[in-house]
């Protein structure tokens, strides 16, 4: 299985008209002027925010900016195309307030420490549903929702070309599932269970709290690695409505020097699964 995503294909469509644009020696402004647009229509468009472009509007735009090799025309327009194509995550609208499960849908390798609850990835059902339960926003229907929608997220992880997960997470967040012990049991055996296969793409480790005060003090964080270099990274910040993606190049520099240095803080993937197996006795 191949990874396919209109989020990233819309963000990348977003930057190759920006480039275009810049290309052909024109500002936002004085493009939008000569197609008679909306002020804000073009601008939605470089920040791939306009979900479904239409063929004939990017024609407009390719005619306008001089684009005159048919290749490169078709690949535009196929890039178009494909970003106005629905992946299962829009099933799931009601629950989900960004494009995060589009990115991570095509990610190649997916960074993340969590500081406070276990990765949704590796999330039970019964764990999905609890945590949802405690942003005390969400209906009983709502969170049965986000557990089905958690549990379909998790299907990366088998497909044939499962990106590398590589997970930290605080001892906290494990501490804090004591406090419901069959949850808890049975969200620790899943973390165990997939820390000791060796023929996962999945590495768990725990930073302990004799770690003190270390790099991730900030908070949680994800970064996502795409397999083409046409898509460069990016770090996405959850907050409790939209989440917060970080592109700039120095900015995701910045936390792959903390993700490296919490990793060489942590536990190794040995140790992490020892101390969860002691707390599950």
């Amino acid at each position: 299985m191949t990874r396919k995503s209109s989020t990233v294909r819309r963000r990348r469509l977003a930057a190759e008209l920006r480039r275009l644009r810049e290309a052909a020696g024109m500002t936002a402004e004085e493009a939008t002027k000569k197609l008679d647009w909306s002020r804000g229509r073009l601008n939605h468009m470089e920040r791939g925010r306009l979900a479904r472009p239409d063929a004939s509007v990017m024609r407009d735009l390719l005619n306008l900016y001089k684009v005159t090799d048919e290749k490169q025309r078709e690949a535009i327009l196929t890039l178009a195309r494909q970003s106005r194509e629905r992946g299962w995550w829009t099933k799931f609208d009601d629950v989900f307030t960004d494009t995060y499960v589009g990115f991570e849908a095509e990610a190649s390798v997916i960074s993340t420490y969590q500081p406070i609850v276990i990765p949704g990835l590796l999330q039970t059902p019964s764990y999905a549903a609890a945590s949802a339960s405690a942003s005390l926003t969400r209906s009983a229907s709502e969170i049965e929702r986000i557990a089905e929608s958690r549990q379909r997220r998790q299907e990366i992880l088998a497909r044939d070309d499962a990106p590398e997960f590589l997970a930290i997470v605080d001892e906290l967040a494990l501490l804090r599932l004591m406090r419901t012990p069959d949850m808890a049991k049975e969200q620790l055996q899943h973390l165990i269970g997939v820390a000791s296969d060796r023929s996962s793409t999945i590495t768990l480790q725990v930073l302990p709290i004799s770690a003190g005060l270390h790099a991730g003090s900030h908070g949680s964080f994800v970064i996502l690695d795409f397999p083409d270099e046409l898509d460069p990274s990016v770090v996405y910040l959850e907050a409790r409505a939209d989440g917060l993606y970080l592109e700039k190049p120095e900015q995701v520099e910045d936390y792959k020097k903390v993700f490296n240095s919490l990793q060489m803080t942590a536990m190794s993937e040995a140790d992490s699964i020892d101390l969860m197996s002691e707390l599950i006795h």
